[in-house]
């Protein structure tokens, strides 16, 4: 299994990310082989988050010169993770049909982002 801190490399600080950040979307630049379920489990340990959703997309490198040199940069993986910014504390239904309730509590923002809010 991956270590956590490589999956997730850095947060993607735009100002489309920025008004996303608002409203529990937050966008990190991950892995190129990390998987949806990684990235999952990634923020839910590192920031201590419930997340609901996550998207990724391939971006590809961009060409670039210098003088007579052509080049590309390289190609990354951008991840839009959407967390659940009302956590309440679980229940379920346990032995003998009992309502438990489990005690572990979530934040409902991500304050190391890279930004106050």
């Amino acid at each position: 299994m991956k270590n956590y801190h490589d999956i997730i490399i850095q947060p993607v600080i735009t100002e489309r990310s920025t008004m996303l950040a608002a409203e529990g979307k937050y966008t990190f630049k991950v892995d190129t082989a990390a998987t949806k379920t990684e990235i999952r489990q990634a923020c839910e340990q590192l920031f201590n988050v419930r997340v609901l959703k996550v998207n990724t997309q391939n971006m590809p490198g961009k060409a670039k010169r210098v003088g007579v040199n052509a080049g590309h940069t390289p190609a990354w993986k951008k991840a839009i993770v959407t967390i659940d910014r009302s956590p309440n504390a679980a229940s379920y239904l346990g032995k003998g049909g009992k309502k438990i309730e489990s005690a572990q509590k979530y934040k409902d923002t991500i304050e190391e982002f890279g930004f106050g809010q």
